[in-house]
């Protein structure tokens, strides 16, 4: 069980970072060929980031919850 949730930290992790390092490309105007413009390159790198951060945030919150661990901060209506 513990190498399943691992594994779904671990994926959105992989590809925050592959979102950093698109934008980080775009910011010095390396364009890889999947992507046709460094701007679209840097947008789709920010949404990966938000997408991986968002997940990880999103899950920790989830398990945080079921523990009760919150202390009344994020409940949920």
């Amino acid at each position: 069980m513990r190498l399943i949730a691992l594994l779904t930290l671990v994926i959105p992790g992989i590809i925050a970072v592959v979102g950093i390092k698109l934008m980080r490309d775009a910011l010095f105007g390396e364009l890889h060929s999947l992507f046709f413009h460094v701007a679209l390159q840097g947008i789709i790198g920010l949404l990966f980031v938000i997408l991986g951060i968002g997940f990880i945030g999103g899950f920790i919150l989830h398990r945080d919850r079921k523990r009760n661990l919150t202390k009344g901060q994020f409940k949920q209506k």
